[in-house]
């Protein structure tokens, strides 16, 4: 016996709910985590600005990802859309800067209290894309205790390879034997080089975020340490020259 399924039947699936703008972007959840630092009126702004921030480093993880998934497979637009896109956040970022110098002196003073051992120089995700990029000259000890999710989560990276060891590779799959010669073509339509210049543009706009977030906390706190155990702004100053792509830099040099 046939049993003839009516053919409406496959189109009859049931679609989602609607989700208004809220839902969709689970607002009431995210809003509730902007908890207000007690007692002080910079205290709601100064935590909004940084978990903003934590925001754009999470997407610039997945993109960097996404972009190494992409060299890897040689599918170099791919990769070039995904670079594009982290060098835009990142050049947003410095200007996010900005905002924290709308703190005066006086008021940040009064919020660090708040603050306990809490630091920037604990972001997991800030260390990430580091590893990711390929600056992994440092431990994370200090950031994410051994054994913990976080430390776990920043091994797996320094056991992935790095954009500048992928960038590498591609390079050997293509031939490439003198990088110095890519650069002096100067060829438009060169992918090759395209990327290249899409990582560069990374990695200098990550050096003006440290040169530039150095010249915000020495407004704030001068030279004070700073509040996860760091040296403060001298800390941050011995940091503003590491690049993630040294090889780029230095091709120029050879030029």
């Amino acid at each position: 016996m046939t049993i003839h399924q009516d053919p409406r039947a496959e189109s009859a699936v049931v679609a989602p709910a609607p989700a208004d703008y809220s839902t969709f972007l689970h607002l009431d959840a995210l809003l509730a985590a902007t908890e207000q630092v007690p007692d002080h009126p910079d205290g709601r702004f100064f935590v909004l600005v940084h978990q903003a921030f934590e925001v754009w480093f999470e997407l610039i993880v997945h993109e960097l990802v996404a972009a190494r998934t992409a060299l890897h497979a040689d599918a170099l637009p791919e990769a070039l859309h995904r670079l594009r896109r982290v060098v835009a956040v990142d050049r947003l970022l410095v200007t996010q800067l900005d905002t924290l110098t709308t703190i005066s002196p006086a008021g940040f003073a009064g919020l660090r209290p708040h603050l306990g051992t809490a630091s920037g120089f604990q972001s997991v995700r800030y260390r990430e894309i580091e590893y990711l990029s390929g600056l992994r000259g440092r431990g994370h000890a200090v950031v994410a205790p051994p054994g913990s999710a976080a430390a776990a989560r920043l091994d797996r990276r320094l056991r992935e390879p790095s954009l500048a060891e992928t960038f590498r590779s591609l390079l050997h799959r293509h031939g490439v034997t003198d990088p110095v010669r890519l650069l002096h073509s100067g060829r438009p339509d060169s992918a090759l080089l395209a990327v290249a210049e899409a990582l560069l543009d990374h990695d200098e706009a990550w050096a003006m975020w440290r040169a530039r977030h150095a010249l915000a906390v020495e407004r704030l706190i001068g030279h004070k340490p700073g509040t996860g155990g760091s040296a403060g702004v001298a800390y941050l100053r011995s940091r503003r020259d590491e690049r993630f792509f040294p090889e780029l830099w230095q091709w120029r040099t050879q030029l």
